[in-house]
């Protein structure tokens, strides 16, 4: 039916209905697009698309079990994720496969230029390995989210507030070894004459007061500094910072090695298998003849049994080799060895006892003289005198004629006496004798 063949309160009601279905619809449409929105920010706030990232990359041997989009784990923790995998060209002998990843805020925190490597891991017992990132120890952050600056070293002595200023790069002495100031220096802690005079007319510093909540700088280790981050990252070959790599060997190659090991050693095993079955072999004739010898030693054992059975009664095996005559005399030999012994005892100890008596009596001779000689100071003397003289008394007896033989030794002849000596003369008397 046309709508003007309808009647006004027709009409009128079609409109009101029509506009409560545009309002439906519109209800409609504007609670999916809130839906979908809302869709939209969690499955953002889940793969972290809000999250600041921070771009690094290592180069590694081989890609087997490497993945793009595999978690990139921080102390047991993911922190981010693979975003490429690709060969190295054909004409570069020093890497084979370039790997770039992100990690993830605050994890970037961790990385530091000393301490932080990236690790290539087994993950699992099918070939599946991940990326590994360890914690800095030391250095400098691989980024920062302080505003960079280059002024002059005029305007640096200028500038207020200088100890909000740190440094963000090495100033090296003159000849290059010695390091007069490192990053994260503040101003005021550095002898600006100094660096001018290293040759340093310009100085990179960031301001610590204020952080950003994305990066401002990465530190250059070629250049010892930070680089403005917003004006590098546009470059054609900037890739992040660069980790070293630790790789571990694929489990695949892992266990090629072992099957190659176990490969070289099976000649080996198989050799001892046939040396053991040998060995076994002889190990049987071995115990059958062992079998044999017991039986025919049986008899000997019974017998040794036997003689030993009857050691510890009359006509045992000691009476066999001391027949009893000769023990008989054996045991009275003892016994006059004993009485002997005994006697000899008796009479050792009367002499030991006389022995004593002796030494009594001569030790109170020696305690008498001593006495004597203590008293009386001029006995020595006088006995010393006594000798003398009895000595000149003997010399004058050898000399007189009539006992002169009696001091004349066996086969000694007689000797004519001597001269009697010339008479002292003055030299006067001298003098007339020689006229």
């Amino acid at each position: 039916m046309p709508l003007q063949d309808l009647t006004p309160q027709l009409r009128t009601r079609l409109s009101r209905m029509e506009k409560a279905v545009g309002w439906f619809v519109l209800l409609a449409v504007v609670l999916l697009a809130a839906g979908f929105a809302y869709y939209v920010y969690q499955l953002a706030e889940r793969k972290g698309w809000f999250v600041v990232k921070a771009p690094y990359y290592t180069y590694v041997d081989s890609a087997a079990g490497l993945h793009v989009g595999d978690p990139v784990m921080l102390m047991g923790f993911p922190a981010g994720s693979i975003t490429e995998i690709k060969p190295m060209p054909a004409n570069q002998f020093s890497y084979n496969v370039f790997v770039k990843f992100v990690l993830k805020d605050p994890n970037i925190g961790y990385m530091w230029t000393v301490g932080s490597v990236a690790k290539i891991t087994t993950a699992d017992l099918l070939g599946k390995r991940q990326v590994e990132v360890t914690k800095g120890t030391a250095g400098y952050p691989t980024y920062i989210f302080n505003p960079l600056q280059t002024v002059s070293i005029a305007v640096a002595r200028t500038l207020a507030n200088r100890s909000d200023w740190l440094l963000a790069q090495e100033i090296n002495a003159k000849s290059g070894t010695n390091l007069l100031a490192k990053p994260k220096d503040a101003l005021t802690e550095v002898d600006l004459n100094q660096v001018e005079q290293a040759g340093y007319s310009e100085i990179e510093i960031m301001d610590q007061k204020i952080n950003q909540k994305l990066m401002t700088g990465i530190w250059d280790p070629d250049s010892g500094r930070y680089d403005n981050y917003d004006k590098i990252k546009h470059t054609p070959h900037f890739n992040g910072y660069g980790l070293s790599a630790v790789e571990a060997p694929a489990v695949t190659e892992q266990l090629q090695q072992i099957a190659s090991q176990v490969q070289h050693a099976l000649p080996g095993v198989f050799a001892l298998t046939n040396e053991l079955a040998r060995v076994l072999s002889h190990s049987a004739t071995l115990t059958s003849n062992l079998n044999l010898t017991v039986v025919q030693a049986h008899p000997l054992v019974t017998n040794l049994a036997a003689a030993t059975a009857h050691l510890n009664q009359p006509g045992a095996l000691g009476e066999w080799l001391l027949p009893t005559n000769l023990n008989q005399k054996l045991q009275g030999t003892l016994g006059s060895a004993n009485t002997l012994l005994t006697s000899s005892r008796t009479n050792l100890t009367d002499l030991v006892q006389k022995l004593g008596l002796s030494l009594d009596n001569l030790a109170g001779i020696t305690s008498n003289l001593n006495a004597q000689v203590q008293a009386n100071s001029n006995m020595l003397a006088s006995v010393s005198q006594t000798v003398v003289h009895a000595d000149q008394f003997i010399q004058g007896l050898k000399r007189f004629w009539l006992f002169r033989s009696l001091f004349r030794h066996k086969g000694q002849a007689e000797q004519p006496p001597p001269p009697p000596p010339k008479p002292l003369l003055s030299p006067k008397a001298k003098e007339q004798r020689s006229r």
